[in-house]
């Protein structure tokens, strides 16, 4: 019995170090194939990668890095261009966002704990950064999308070249869907906060397709990544299109450094296959590419799928509280959802005011806020009836997200078109948004009188010792 149990735990001890984990080392698997697996012989041909690049460095702060997974003697230069530009810098962590090749899943798997080894060492994975993104995340770790993924496992030899002091951080993307690429940028977003972290997409471009064909595919790739059309890519990715085995984790870093500030993308070199002997009637294409942001941050902004979102919350919030009376039960993660943001939402019905109702301090999630303007401007403004179930097919919605006010002495510092304004005397107040005067052609001296009436104050009380605030807004 004792023989029995003993080799039952053998058993189960295999099957546990074979599917790697987490708990321990991954040995590496495709040493010899992808790479050198003698450690000097490595060390040495990853320093030759790195002295032939001559690339400038982009002006800003990097925020990630696109690199090609091929074999080195195909990729390994043109990885070397992204690289050189951290080489020796101080970065503690290093997340490595990988497409699954082997293993189909939804989500992401997060490698929790270990390290990678290969033959310059182990690279220790950062627990405490891994946890915080699996929290952020919700996604979890599955063994078998680490198991025999080469997308991670051949950028690590140049992290430990170029960055002997740093943690990484594997993650295997699955299926590159659009919930997942979001969740999973704003989860970066919310745990790179105040950290030396840099952020990696695994990825290589067309695939086997002739030379010319695939460096025409690849330019085209390559401008929609300059450009961050992260919706179009995402639509072509959702197609199967040929245009990238990691453009999940290619959107995903390009998502993550437009929540950084204003972000821009640097290409570093582009080649294919066929220039390191391959083929050229079925090549493989590859981009080095830096993404960074401007050295100041830039101001609260949404991208254009979180205002489609936001829209979408706003329109639902109102159908559902005018046909059921229920306010929606909304869940998000996204970070700037959460963030405490004054708003206003603006009904309209061909075009006339319906209700414009909000919160100008920022004192509830943007998430709530707009929920909460919405169903107020559909049914509590006092300047019109509820709004009607049969009205809703004709509703159009706007939003306005506004910065924190700012007091103004002098009424010249005012700048239609770009401020909204409060005036405020006695208790009484008055708020007109930045879109209102352009859109009634008022001059600044008819927008302070407007807002005054609106105080239910005389129109000259901006002259008179009348409080003036002015906000800016992002509408849309």
């Amino acid at each position: 019995m004792k023989r029995k149990t003993f080799f039952s735990f053998l058993i189960l001890l295999f099957l546990f170090s074979s599917l790697g984990l987490g708990q321990g080392i991954r040995k590496p698997v495709w040493e010899g194939k992808f790479y050198e697996s003698n450690p000097e012989v490595l060390s040495a041909q990853i320093d030759r990668f790195l002295r032939n690049v001559k690339t400038s460095p982009p002006s800003g702060k990097l925020q990630a890095l696109i690199i090609p997974h091929a074999a080195y003697v195909y990729s390994g230069q043109i990885a070397a261009h992204s690289y050189k530009l951290i080489q020796g810098k101080d970065y503690e962590t290093v997340i490595i966002i990988a497409p699954s090749h082997r293993y189909g899943f939804e989500g992401c798997s997060i490698y929790p704990q270990g390290g990678y080894e290969t033959p310059l060492g182990v690279a220790d994975v950062d627990r405490v950064v891994a946890s915080e993104l699996s929290k952020a995340s919700g996604f979890k770790y599955i063994p078998q999308a680490h198991q025999a993924e080469h997308a991670v496992e051949v950028q690590v030899p140049f992290i430990q070249q170029t960055l002997p002091q740093a943690k990484i951080v594997p993650v295997v993307m699955g299926f590159p869907q659009r919930k997942t690429i979001f969740t999973l940028a704003t989860a970066l977003a919310k745990v790179a906060v105040e950290r030396k972290v840099l952020v990696i997409a695994s990825t290589d471009l067309s695939h086997f397709e002739p030379r010319k064909v695939a460096n025409e595919i690849d330019a085209q790739t390559i401008s929609l990544i300059e450009s961050f059309k992260t919706n179009t890519l995402i639509s072509k990715l959702e197609r199967r299109a040929n245009i990238m085995c990691g453009g999940g984790p290619v959107v995903a870093v390009l998502l993550y450094a437009q929540k950084k500030g204003e972000a821009k993308v640097q290409v570093l070199q582009y080649g294919d296959s066929s220039q390191a002997g391959g083929p050229a009637s079925q090549v493989v294409g590859y981009l080095a590419a830096a993404v960074y942001t401007n050295q100041q941050p830039a101001n609260f902004s949404l991208a254009a799928e979180e205002k489609k979102e936001l829209l979408r919350l706003a329109r639902t919030a109102v159908e559902q509280f005018v046909k059921e009376k229920k306010i929606i039960d909304y869940k998000t993660q996204n970070s700037n959802f959460i963030t405490k943001k004054g708003a206003f939402v603006t009904l309209k019905m061909r075009g006339h005011l319906r209700g414009c109702i909000g919160f100008i301090d920022p004192v509830l999630p943007l998430y709530e806020t707009i929920i909460r303007a919405s169903v107020y401007a559909a049914v509590q403004d006092p300047r019109f009836p509820p709004v009607s179930p049969e009205e809703l097919k004709d509703l159009q919605v706007e939003i306005s997200v506004l910065t924190p006010l700012e007091r103004i002495d002098n009424p010249r510092q005012i700048q239609v078109g770009k401020h909204g304004l409060i005036i405020s005397r006695n208790g009484k107040k008055g708020l007109l948004l930045p879109q209102v005067p352009v859109e009634n052609n008022w001059s600044r001296e008819e927008f302070l009188g407007h807002a005054c009436l609106k105080a239910g104050l005389p129109e000259d009380a901006w002259k008179n010792g009348a409080e003036l605030y002015v906000f800016e807004a992002l509408v849309f």
